[in-house]
Formats: C-alpha cells, sequence, structure tokens
C-alpha cells in the first residue's frame, strides 16, 4: 500500500503537523524524491478535505525543517532524498561552528590517549602471532573467552549454561541478535521510543517492529500482553538501564513482570546494556531472571573508550549455532587486535580504572546539568551520558530543535526514536559526554534559557 498522497482518514489533529509527518514520512520510504513537486496548496487542501490555510501551515513547516522548498513562480518541491535512517545526531561534516549535544558518547580524556599509547607500544614488543595469522573465530578470540567472561560477570551476567560471541561493538551484536530471534515478516515489540537504528535494521531484514505503550519505567507489562495476546510476537527489544531515550531506569520488580509475560507467550527478549556497569545502583539484567531466553549485548565502547570497538553477545545455548552461523555471514569475527587490547586491559585492571574514570566524569556533568537546569523538567540517570527534556511550555519539538540550532546548539529530536505513531510526550535528548565541561555549560545553559522563553525565533546570546 502506498502512502503519498495519504488519506483523509489517517490525518489526526492538528492536522497541519499530521500532513507534515505523512510528507517526511512519504520522502522516507522513497515515493517522494529529491526534486519532486508537490501538489499546489489549494489542490491539495482540496484533495484531503483540508482548508488551504491547514496545508500552508504544513508546507511552512516543512520549508523551516528543511524538507522541502517553495520557489516564487514554479512551486513547492521536495529538498529531501530517501532516508534509510533518521539519525538523532548532527552527520559528519555538518558539524560547523556549533556546540555538539546531539551524539551519545562517552567522556574522552586525555588519559584515554595515554593508556592507549601505552597498550600500542607494549602490543609492538610482544605482538601475539595469532593477532595477524589467524583466519578463524574460534582460532583467533578463544584466547580472550576467560577476560570476556569476567567483564560479563561485572555486568551481572554468569556464562554459564550461555554462549558467547564476540563482536565488533553493540550494533553488530544489535544485528546478530535481531537475525537470529525472528526471521521475515516477524514481529519484533520495543519501547515507543527506542534505538534510533531499530527500525531501519528492522525493515532491512524483513522485520515488523512495534512500540509499546511506556511509563517511567520503560515498557509497561499490561502493552507486553496485550501485543502478545493479538499478535505472535517472536522478541521483546528493551534498553532497561538508562540507555534508552528518555533514561529510564526499569526497576527489579518490572523486569520481573515483563520475563514472566515473555515465558507465558514463549518470546524471546533482547536485552541492549550498552553502557554495561557504568550504573552504579542498577537492578540484575534481565539475562540473569530469564538466562533460558535472553539474548544480552555490551561492549566497552560506550563506558572505557569510543574507539575500543568490542563487545560481547550472551546468547542462550540453544541458540549458540544459529547465532555463530549469522554473525559469520554478516561479520566474520570481532577484530583480533581489539580484542587483545580489550583482554590485556580486563586483565591488568585498566578497563575497571577508565570505567571509574568515566562514572566520576560523568557523574559530575550530570550534576552540571542538574544545577543549570533547575527549576525544568528532564529526566536522568545517575552515570548517564544523556538527559531527557520533554518539550517545554508551549514549545514543540521540532521548533525547539531548529531554535537550539540556530542559537549555536545541537541536540537530538525525540522522533529520530519513535517506532510508535502514537507517542505523545515528546522532548529531546541533550547528550553530555562529547564536550569540555566548559562547553557542556554553554551549551546547557542556552538550552535553559531557551526552554524558558516563547517560541521565539531570536538569538539568546549569553
Amino acid at each position: 500500500m502506498t502512502i503519498w498522497p495519504p488519506r483523509p482518514e489517517d490525518l489526526h489533529r492538528p492536522a497541519y503537523k499530521s500532513l507534515a509527518n505523512a510528507i517526511v514520512r512519504a520522502t522516507e520510504a522513497g515515493e517522494l524524491n529529491s526534486g519532486d513537486r508537490l501538489p499546489t496548496h489549494r489542490k491539495l487542501a482540496s484533495q484531503l478535505g483540508l482548508s488551504v490555510q491547514t496545508v500552508s501551515r504544513a508546507y511552512d513547516e516543512l520549508i523551516r525543517r528543511g524538507i522541502i522548498t517553495g520557489e516564487v513562480g514554479r512551486g513547492t518541491f521536495v529538498r529531501a532524498g530517501r532516508s534509510d535512517t533518521k539519525t538523532p545526531y548532527v552527520p559528519d561534516g555538518h558539524t560547523g561552528d556549533f556546540i555538539d549535544l546531539s551524539i551519545l558518547m562517552p567522556v574522552f580524556e586525555p588519559q584515554h590517549m595515554v593508556e592507549m599509547q601505552k597498550a600500542l607500544k607494549r602490543l609492538s614488543a610482544d605482538l601475539p602471532a595469532s593477532i595477524m595469522s589467524a583466519f578463524r573465530p574460534s582460532t583467533a578470540l578463544r584466547r580472550y573467552d576467560e577476560s570476556a567472561a569476567q567483564w560479563l560477570d561485572r555486568c551481572g551476567v554468569d556464562m554459564t549454561d550461555r554462549s558467547l560471541l564476540m563482536t565488533n561493538g553493540n550494533t553488530s551484536a544489535m544485528t546478530v541478535a535481531l537475525m537470529t530471534v525472528a526471521g521475515c515478516g516477524d514481529l519484533i515489540v520495543t519501547e515507543d521510543l527506542s534505538h534510533h537504528t531499530l527500525k531501519a535494521l528492522t525493515r532491512y531484514l524483513g522485520l515488523k517492529v512495534q512500540g509499546l505503550k511506556t511509563d517511567g519505567e520503560g515498557v509497561m507489562p499490561d502493552a507486553f500482553a496485550a501485543a502478545c495476546a493479538r499478535s505472535t510476537v517472536k522478541a521483546l527489544y528493551v534498553m532497561p538501564s538508562g540507555l534508552n531515550p528518555r533514561a529510564a531506569t526499569m526497576s527489579a520488580k518490572r523486569r520481573t513482570e515483563l520475563v514472566n509475560v515473555a515465558r507465558k507467550h514463549d518470546v524471546l527478549i533482547i536485552e541492549s546494556d550498552a553502557w554495561g556497569p557504568l550504573q552504579p545502583h542498577r537492578p540484575a539484567p534481565i539475562a540473569a531472571l530469564a538466562p533460558e531466553r535472553t539474548f544480552y549485548f555490551t561492549s566497552l565502547t560506550k563506558c572505557i573508550m569510543p574507539g575500543l570497538r568490542f563487545g560481547f553477545l550472551a546468547v542462550p545455548n540453544a541458540y549458540q549455532s544459529a547465532a555463530a552461523n549469522r554473525h559469520l555471514v554478516t561479520n566474520w569475527m570481532a577484530t583480533p587486535l581489539m580484542a587483545e587490547i580489550a583482554s590485556r586491559w580486563i586483565d591488568d585492571g585498566t578497563a575497571q580504572r577508565l570505567l571509574e574514570r568515566q562514572k566520576v566524569a560523568l557523574g559530575r556533568r550530570n550534576r552540571l546539568a542538574a544545577e543549570v537546569l533547575e527549576g525544568l523538567e528532564f529526566h536522568a540517570s545517575e552515570n548517564g551520558m544523556h538527559i531527557w527534556m520533554p518539550t517545554p511550555g508551549s514549545w514543540t519539538e521540532e521548533e525547539f530543535v531548529a531554535h537550539a540550532r540556530l542559537n549555536g546548539v545541537a541536540v537530538a529530536p525525540g522522533s529520530a526514536f519513535d517506532t510508535s505513531e502514537g507517542v505523545k510526550d515528546r522532548g529531546v535528548r541533550i547528550c553530555l559526554g562529547g564536550d569540555t565541561p566548559e562547553t557542556l555549560k554553554r551549551g546547557l545553559t542556552i538550552i535553559s534559557r531557551l526552554a524558558r522563553s516563547n517560541p521565539e525565533p531570536a538569538l539568546l546570546t549569553l
């Protein structure tokens, strides 16, 4: 079924925003492409039973967002071509002269460079031949099993009666897990705001994804149970420990309730725990509660160092062969050089020291955010890399993101994480790790002043 032009019954209030979103979806689906001419205001209004003013307001909104362009005497044209993945962060090459609080990353300090230089210097003196010569994953990576199990134990995951795959970070693990739990046409359910690549990845794999109703802890058990009653659900994808866009941490009770629903309906669980042991008081992972059905993944990239692209996927033994085969065809194996560095750091305590530094640095930044944003509504986790701010006052999400950028700060729109058309509590994700504390404070101050103002286009000077 085509989605352009939309049917009148598919539009909802406010109609201008619904129409604007329909045009965006059509560009993302490839039904509207760069250079395509849109109908005139009057013609589209007639087709959809709307007022000309409503269509004009939708077009104005899209012009402001850079999706379309109006040319005097010629008409209105699509500027945005097909976009397979709506990234919440500013793409490479577009950073410009502004404070980038849009991309989720850990704090990077001079000590990280010192530790990596030391590691590479030591490797140059005693580099194992297998790192350069081994071609089979089992031969190249078996030596790192014990270190990996040690780190996963620190995350709360016992590897007894589980299988381990070492991956090139979390995205690789996420892909393998999805390919293992479901096949073409199968349904995955998740939070209504979830990982920004999930919709695109499931589409590439031929899977369906459905966002479920959430509260302050994440997915609601009743919503999960209702979805299972309506359809055959293959897996629940969750980020229960602060990583999700709303920075929500799921209680132990909620985790148990979701596991009970999953067992009742025989649904598998994919648990994304990219931050690993960064959060000090989080409950035990879901993988510890339901080891027979949970695919758990984490990495060192977020909690130790951005360039350390090395992660772990813990798989129920019954799925070991299927997961290993899918990892072979998508990645072959984790990069042995990264595995060697990671293993040495886990064994000699460097990883733990860098983890503790990360906890301290992110803790300070969260306290800074709380100080600058005092009096505003926002949600955070203790050592989280981001905060979630519901759109303040009379702002819309799109207006707030655009005006923040106009004032020199990039933040991530909540719509980039949307897996459900019914999400009502819009907001923005503000990342805390990527800049210096001084730059972060300037960015947060601009955000604070913008949030306390009315939607006006004027620059907010410091």
